[in-house]
């Protein structure tokens, strides 16, 4: 053979092997999601009590599949709650108007993603309260912290006072947790958004 043709055949099983990395990474990735969303829907339905081997079977995998990609339950949880902040961080930032020229760019993208009722922030913030047990696992405290600080440091740099940041973050909390809890609607979360957005800007609110 020719060293034309074998440098040739040998370009061909480099592409073939490539995709085939491609293909299994990509296989890997969607058993992972099927698995951390029977996860979600399993542990909000029994807790943290609930087995591997039925979130394997809600999964559609085998048990030793799951533990392939989470080698116990705590490391299954801690993935899901580092999905929870990654997914809600994402929501936010998809809110931010960069052509805003003014303070509070961020904080407005996180009112505006919390009135928004999306599936991310219903998630981020009823889905892992609701798991008993789950701040008793030293990596979530950990993650959590962690989580809250980078919020912390994100709204800090955006031009506004603390007190402003603490009012009106807190206050978007709450109404993204009473629309996500059935105690209010969307119309309720669009007036309270327009007040939110107003405080950002320093307007007064209504007699």
């Amino acid at each position: 053979m020719a060293l034309d043709d074998r440098a040739r055949v040998r370009l061909e099983i480099d592409i073939m092997t490539a995709s085939e990395d491609v293909r299994a990474s990509r296989n890997a990735e969607r058993t992972r999601g099927m698995i951390l969303d029977a996860a979600v829907e399993a542990l909000a339905t029994h807790g943290t009590g609930v087995s591997l081997a039925a979130i394997a079977q809600r999964a559609g995998v085998s048990k030793g599949g799951l533990l392939h990609h989470f080698p116990s339950k705590d490391a299954l949880i801690l993935a899901l709650v580092e999905d929870s902040n990654r997914k809600f961080r994402e929501h936010v930032t998809g809110f931010l108007d960069l052509a805003e020229n003014e303070p509070g760019k961020m904080l407005r993208a996180y009112v505006r993603a919390l009135c928004s009722g999306g599936e991310a922030t219903t998630h981020y913030f009823t889905t892992a309260p609701a798991w008993a047990g789950i701040y008793q696992i030293p990596e979530i405290v950990a993650l959590s912290t962690a989580d809250a600080a980078w919020w912390d440091t994100q709204l800090a740099l955006d031009g506004l006072s603390a007190e402003r940041i603490m009012v009106v973050r807190h206050a978007a909390e709450g109404v993204a947790a009473s629309v996500a809890y059935g105690e209010n609607d969307a119309t309720y979360a669009a007036q309270a958004e327009r007040l939110l957005l107003g405080l950002t800007k320093g307007e007064a609110l209504p007699d």
